[in-house]
């Protein structure tokens, strides 16, 4: 049986229920505060816009930064590789 956990995250004012992993709910809380953070800044930066402005460009910052992870992660096998070649290299020259 999975332990569920129901919990409440405000973004931006607004309350969304969720039904998580109890051991998530730290990771869930802790998004919901990044994402707030975001929020302020935006609202400080650029005073007279919408709401949905903030939102949607909060959101598309974390797009651009998981982007930016994944294609780090994908390099791991060419590193891996550039590295057995340098081992090979550094054999033979030796």
């Amino acid at each position: 049986m999975t332990d569920k956990l129901s919990i409440n995250i405000k973004i931006d004012g607004r309350t969304y229920p969720l039904r998580i992993e109890r051991e998530d709910e730290e990771k869930y809380r802790k998004a919901a505060k990044i994402i707030n953070d975001i929020l302020i800044q935006y609202k400080q930066k650029y005073v007279n816009q919408d709401s949905q402005d903030f939102l949607a460009m909060t959101a598309f910052q974390f797009v651009v930064k998981n982007i930016e992870l994944e294609e780090n992660a994908n390099q791991s096998p060419f590193v891996d590789e550039l590295k057995k070649l340098d081992e090979e290299l550094t054999d033979y020259l030796s």
